[in-house]
């Protein structure tokens, strides 16, 4: 009989292994709603480069990756158990 080796799957993945085999686009009240954050702090933070920017969904309409999004929230998970201010 042949063996064959089961390969073993990560207990947990990391943030950069999270798959979304679907992104979305999340409107600014669902940004603001997840994220906790205002309006004016989501747009300060964006011309700070500390916050994914929106993008154009053509005309004044805009959105924000949900993927992005999460992964801007698990960085700073990992920065405050990392210690950094």
């Amino acid at each position: 009989m042949l063996s064959t080796a089961s390969p073993s799957a990560p207990a947990t993945p990391s943030v950069n292994d999270l798959h979304y085999p679907r992104d979305r686009f999340m409107r600014l009240p669902e940004v603001i709603s997840t994220c906790g954050l205002s309006r004016s702090t989501i747009y300060d933070l964006i011309c700070r480069e500390q916050f994914p920017s929106q993008i154009s969904l053509g005309g004044k309409n805009v959105a924000w990756l949900a993927s992005e999004i999460d992964n801007w929230m698990q960085a700073r998970i990992a920065q405050r158990a990392g210690g950094a201010a």
